[in-house]
């Protein structure tokens, strides 16, 4: 059986690369934006009476090359967009909730870039 962070983030980064959107779980040496990196994907158990279940908590980064919140904004929004409207759901787990908690911004003070930080909560349950 998959792990289901390893569920989850394999049918989100499949989502978000089908929407043009370049991601990586931590940037490559000398890439430069626009790109997203996963920060964080956490998961909690939270199993009911009749079958198990998980809370995953994400962290993604999205980084553009100017400072400019409007462009990491839009890129952020460009996320959003394919996370919340896609089929996340694989053979081994059934996505139930998907939800935006926050998004916030950042420039850079080393780069000049701009970062948008966008959290999202996502609940699954085992698949068949």
């Amino acid at each position: 059986m998959t792990h289901p962070i390893l569920a989850l983030q394999s049918t989100l980064v499949a989502a978000l690369r089908l929407a043009g959107v370049t991601v990586f779980d931590a940037p490559p040496q000398g890439a430069l934006p626009p790109y997203v990196s996963i920060a964080r994907h956490d998961v909690l158990p939270r199993d009911g009476d009749e079958a198990p279940a998980h809370e995953h908590r994400l962290l993604l980064h999205a980084w553009t090359a100017e400072a400019s919140r409007k462009s990491a904004v839009a890129l952020a929004e460009a996320v959003l967009s394919a996370a919340l409207a896609a089929t996340l759901d694989s053979a081994g787990l059934v996505v139930t909730l998907r939800r935006h908690d926050r998004t916030d911004t950042a420039i850079d003070p080393a780069t000049g870039w701009a970062r948008a930080a966008i959290a999202m909560t996502f609940y699954s349950e085992p698949g068949d």
